[in-house]
């Protein structure tokens, strides 16, 4: 049996080991909490010293996390936050949770990862085992992480162990959690395999181990692939609906009821958020390394990019059946994160709208409670207006971009000259003000 094998399993199972997070972002940060939660204590390592400071003084910067939970779990002695990347000394486990985003041609930028694991390197210790989160190609976790550290003369499932386990967090979602979603898993030995299952199994309810860590990558691209391809063709519905005059969230719910061999998507603006834009591009990227191309993917994509610009078409519309002309329009962004009730704006599709509309000649103005501000295409701040209902009066069109709970449908209708829904939330409303996404123009509407 492998002394660093036996030495690991005995840690972990006795809560004894280490464990650091590489990377304190939407995915790091809670799964950093969820260890900490468990028992072990925990190592937060990134570069960011502001946010470094900011943690260390008990305060969170996601929405999901209390700041009495990071303020106990310090004050405990179960977290630690450093950006000094020599504390990996001290570790038993590390999880990656660093950002792999897209350049500007769509093509996977590795950057984050390839710098993390020189800095691994210098300060790994015999036995460590690395468990890769970030979202990325098959055969990441390989070709990155086994052959570089390798390079030293160390081999894996021998002198440290690999793993890779996507991550699944969805921000907002008050019904799953870290704990309670199953978490995939793959090693690339059967040592490292039995290990990452061995950690992940003290806070997480059920582990789902697969042969291969390419597996494992595969998975996370399959599901969000699967979600951006649906969401493109209830999209194209919705659009396709609006020709025909027919209400397209009726028809869903329609459809919705039957108890099979069906299942509810919605439509909306555009797609945002980090993994529903950028991960099936990893999976096109990679099947063109193969020669292969996916004609569902690069499909999907384009009918999600034209979403603002339908959004956009939509807002023209209105304006011109009130009489109004796009240009010189005061126009006010209802919420600009990419789902409700978080305060994550990355690939949302309203910064694309913002834009198009500002093009446009349009005066574009936004409120929304989770967002103070964003940066525009020119690096600009453009800071949110804080109003009461009554001041929605002085714009010409009211957008209802993003459904927050903390909006009052009742008193945006009374108040607004007129409005253009892409969540479908004014439904139950029957106004001559409100256009829906989706929804036929022609309709017996009675004025509000």
């Amino acid at each position: 049996m492998n002394k660093y094998y036996s030495d690991l399993s005995a840690k972990i199972h006795n809560k004894h080991a280490i464990v650091g997070v590489l990377g304190l972002g939407y995915v790091g940060l809670p799964l950093a909490i969820s260890i900490a939660e468990a028992g072990f204590k925990v190592i937060g390592i990134d570069i960011d010293t502001d946010k470094v400071q900011y943690l260390n003084e008990g305060n969170s910067y996601i929405n999901d996390i209390d700041n009495r939970v990071v303020q106990d779990l310090i004050i405990a002695g179960n977290l630690e936050v450093t950006s000094t990347f020599s504390a990996i000394k001290e570790l038993d486990a590390l999880c990656v949770c660093v950002p792999t985003p897209l350049n500007q041609s769509q093509i996977p930028d590795m950057s984050f990862i390839q710098t993390s694991v020189e800095q691994i390197k210098p300060y790994m210790k015999t036995g460590l085992l690395i468990t890769l989160e970030s979202t990325t190609y098959p055969g990441t976790t390989d070709e990155l992480l086994k052959k570089e550290i390798e390079k030293d003369g160390l081999s894996v499932g021998e002198d440290f162990f690999l793993c890779y386990s996507p991550e699944r967090v969805d921000p907002g979602n008050k019904e799953f959690s870290i704990g309670n979603t199953p978490k995939v898993i793959g090693g690339i030995t059967s040592f490292c395999k039995e290990l990452g299952i061995s950690l992940y199994k003290t806070f997480v309810d059920e582990v789902v181990p697969v042969s291969t860590t390419k597996v494992a990558e595969m998975s996370k691209l399959l599901e969000n692939t699967f979600r951006s391809i649906n969401i493109a063709f209830i999209n194209e519905m919705a659009m396709l609906s609006e020709k025909l005059e027919i209400d397209i969230w009726e028809t869903i719910e329609a459809a919705n009821s039957k108890p099979f061999g069906y299942m509810k998507f919605s439509p909306g603006p555009g797609i945002g958020g980090h993994c529903i834009p950028l991960d099936p591009m990893y999976l096109s990227w990679k099947a063109k390394e193969q020669n292969f191309h996916s004609h569902f993917i690069d499909l999907a994509q384009e009918v999600n990019k034209k979403m603002p610009d339908y959004t956009h078409q939509k807002i023209s519309i209105a304006l011109n059946e009130h009489t109004k002309s796009i240009k010189g329009s005061k126009i006010l962004l209802l919420g600009i994160t990419y789902k409700p009730d978080i305060d994550d704006v990355r690939e949302s599709p309203a910064l694309d709208l913002y834009e198009k509309l500002i093009e446009s000649g349009a005066l574009v103005s936004f409120y929304d409670p989770y967002v103070n501000n964003f940066r525009d295409k020119k690096g600009e701040i453009i800071q949110r207006v804080d109003i009461n209902y009554s001041d929605l009066i002085n714009f010409d069109c009211a957008v209802l971009f993003t459904h927050h709970s903390h909006f009052e449908l009742d008193q945006i209708l009374y108040n607004s000259n007129l409005i253009v829904d892409t969540r479908n939330g004014f439904k139950d409303y029957n106004s001559e003000k409100v256009y829906i996404l989706g929804s036929k123009e022609e309709k017996n509407k009675v004025l509000i």
